[in-house]
C-alpha cells in the first residue's frame, strides 16, 4: 500500500515551523515572514505558503495586515494520552503514511502504543480483539482495516476509537478512508465499455470475513446493472498465503479464464504477475489488470500498471485532529472520505478474444 509523497517546499517549511512551535520555540506570537525567510534562507513565497498551511491547519491564526500571527496552543494545554495503534498486518508500520502518522501523533505531544498483535495476526477475530484491547493499556484507538465485527464491538465498549480505513461506513464511529465506492463503479464501467464480462476481485480471506463492504456493494450493483452475474467465481475464497493465490490462479484459469482481475493489494499483485507471467499471460494483450493500491514499483514496470491512487496527507491529517479531540474532550465521531483516481498504466486494454 505504499504512496511515497514528495512534499512541496512550503509543506517543508510548514513541517519544520510546526515542530519549532511544539517543541516551544516560540510562544504568544509567531515572527513575520521576512524575519522567518532571513533565517531559513528560503525563497519568501514558500514562508509565506507555509505560514497560510499553519493558518488553515488551526495552529496559527492570522490578526490582520501588519499584524504577527499569533499561535495558537496545541497539545501543551492538553492531558497527553495513550493511542494505540492496531495495525492490519505486520507490515503495515512501515507504510510511508503511517510512519507519518506515528511521527505526528508524537509531535503533538501523545504517545505510540503498538498491540503485541495485528488483526491479521488474530485472524480478525472479536474474542482475541477484546482479549488484546484488554492486555494493552491505552486511551484511545487507531484501528487499521477492520471489519465490520471489529469496529461494532469497539463502539459497543465506548471506547475512542478512530477507523482507519475499514469497514466503518455504517458504523457510528469516527473514520476517513479514500473514496473507493465511487471508483469501485468507474472501474467497472470501464472495463465493460472495454468488453470485459469476466471479472474477478482477487482480496484475503480476511476481507471476505469482513463481510461486503461500500466498493464490493457498488461494483456488484454496477455488474447487475449490465446484467453480469457476481457469485463464487468473481470473489473466489483462498486462504491468504501465497501458496493459496497460486491455486486460486490455477483454478481460474483452467477452464474459465477471467479477462479482467481487480487485485486488493500490492504485495498481492506482485504475486499475480509472477505467476501469470510463467504462464506467459500477459497484460494487456490477455489480461487487464487493475491494483486498488499504489506502489512505487508501479511505474518502473513495462507496461505501468494501472492502480488506484489517493492522497495519504489529508487522511492522516484527519487522524491528528481526531486525536486533539479525544485529548481535549471532545466528542468528534465525523467520517471522511478523501478522494480516489484511477491511473489506467498500461494493464488495462480491450477484452481479448
Amino acid at each position: 500500500m505504499s504512496d511515497f509523497i514528495l512534499q512541496s517546499p512550503s509543506e517543508q517549511v510548514a513541517e519544520h515551523l510546526r515542530s519549532e512551535i511544539v517543541r516551544g520555540r516560540w510562544s504568544g506570537t509567531m515572527p513575520g515572514s521576512p524575519t522567518l525567510t532571513a533565517e531559513l534562507g528560503v525563497d519568501s513565497k514558500a514562508v509565506w505558503a507555509a505560514l497560510r498551511i499553519l493558518e488553515k491547519q488551526g495552529i496559527l491564526q492570522g490578526q490582520g495586515a501588519g499584524r504577527p500571527r499569533k499561535i495558537i496552543p496545541q497539545g501543551n494545554d492538553q492531558s497527553s494520552i495513550r493511542v494505540a495503534i492496531l495495525e492490519y498486518e505486520p507490515a503495515g508500520r512501515t507504510e510511508d503514511y503511517m510512519v507519518d502518522l506515528r511521527h505526528r501523533v508524537e509531535h503533538v505531544g501523545h504517545k505510540i502504543v503498538d498491540p503485541a498483535k495485528t488483526l491479521l495476526e488474530l485472524g480478525m477475530n472479536v474474542s482475541r480483539v477484546q482479549r488484546l484491547v484488554e492486555e494493552t493499556e491505552a486511551d484511545a484507538w487507531i484501528v487499521c482495516a477492520a471489519s465490520r465485527d471489529v469496529l461494532e464491538w469497539f463502539f459497543e465498549q465506548d471506547l475512542p476509537v478512530f477507523a482507519f480505513f475499514g469497514r466503518r461506513r455504517q458504523v457510528p464511529i469516527a473514520g476517513v478512508g479514500p473514496d473507493h465506492e465511487r471508483l469501485g463503479r468507474e472501474v467497472i464501467q470501464k472495463l465493460i465499455s472495454l468488453g470485459h464480462k469476466r471479472i474477478v476481485l482477487i482480496q484475503r480471506e480476511s476481507r471476505h470475513s469482513a463481510g461486503s463492504g461500500s466498493r464490493e456493494r457498488a461494483i456488484i450493483d454496477k455488474m447487475a446493472q449490465h446484467s453480469l452475474p457476481f457469485g463464487p467465481y468473481n470473489l473466489p475464497e483462498w486462504d491468504g498465503t501465497p501458496e493459496g493465490l497460486a491455486q486460486v490462479l490455477e483454478d481460474l484459469f483452467r477452464f474459465t479464464p477471467p479477462t479482467a482481475l481487480l487485485i486488493d493489494e500490492a504485495v498481492i499483485f506482485h504475486g499475480v504477475m509472477n505467476h501469470l507471467a510463467r504462464r506467459g499471460i500477459h497484460p494487456p494483450r490477455d489480461i487487464s489488470l487493475i491494483c486498488s493500491d499504489p506502489d512505487l514499483a508501479f511505474s518502473w514496470i513495462t507496461p505501468p500498471i494501472a492502480h488506484v491512487r489517493w492522497d495519504s496527507r489529508p487522511v492522516v491529517r484527519r487522524a491528528i485532529d481526531w486525536v486533539k479531540n479525544i485529548a481535549a474532550g471532545k466528542p468528534d465521531l465525523h467520517q471522511t472520505l478523501t478522494k480516489a483516481e484511477l491511473v489506467e498504466g498500461g494493464t488495462i486494454g480491450p477484452c481479448p478474444r
